[in-house]
Parts: C-alpha cells; structure tokens; sequence
C-alpha cells in the first residue's frame, strides 16, 4: 500500500515529518521553573476591582465636571452673557452631579450618557453666547 499518513517515512525508517522551528524535543517544560511564576505576570483581574474603579471613575469624573459647570455658570452670570448660557452650564452641570450619583451606585453605564449629556448641554449653552 502506498498510503500516506500524517508522516512521511523514509526507506530508512526515519521520520522526515518537518518539525517547527525552535522546537527542541528534551525543552519543552523543563524550561518553564514555576508555574506559579507564570500565573504572576498574567493580567487576570477581579471583577469587582473592575466594577469598583468603575464606580470611583463615574463619580469622580460627575463631580468634577459638576463643579466645573456651576464655575461656568457662576462667571457667566456675572457677565453680559444671555440668560441662556449660564441656565445651560448650570443644567448641564445638573446632568453631571446626577451621573455623580448614579456612577457611584454602580449604574456606570447611564452615569457615562449623563456625563455626555451634560457636557453637550454645556456646549450648546455656550454656543448662544
């Protein structure tokens, strides 16, 4: 029978399959010192460190730009701006407190689209200046 398997041997009786290179047949855990050494450096995290600086980064990030609405506001109420644009920072900074809120509930998700809300409404409120 001339059937081929999955190696060819020769007349010989060597195997002539092509191994990959950098293979050595006597390394192949021997190399390897701990395993316990490995799992060290691989990045497994813990789910709740993840949903914890998720928390911390929607509040943290709310307040700050809750802040930074009602400073935007309180200037432009000082100013001969429309009543408009500080009534949109100090809305907008509204929308960003209650994400500050919300993220530090654990509800990250709909604290970042108020995030976005917020700021656009910021935004727009500046554009009628």
């Amino acid at each position: 029978m001339s059937g081929r398997g999955d190696s060819e041997i020769s007349e010989t009786g060597e195997d002539r399959t092509e191994k990959p290179e950098g293979l050595d047949d006597g390394k192949d855990l021997e190399d390897v010192e701990d395993l316990e050494d490995v799992e060290e450096f691989e990045d497994v995290e813990d789910p709740a460190q993840v949903a914890r600086r998720a928390r911390w980064t929607a509040a943290g990030t709310g307040a700050l730009l809750a802040l930074a609405g009602l400073a935007a506001s309180m200037l432009r109420a000082t100013s001969s701006a429309p009543a408009l644009v500080p009534a949109a920072y100090a809305f907008g900074a509204a929308f960003c407190a209650l994400a500050a809120f919300l993220g530090s509930r654990g509800r990250t998700r709909r604290a970042l689209w108020l995030l976005v809300t917020g700021v656009m409404v910021m935004a727009l409120g500046d554009q009628f200046d």
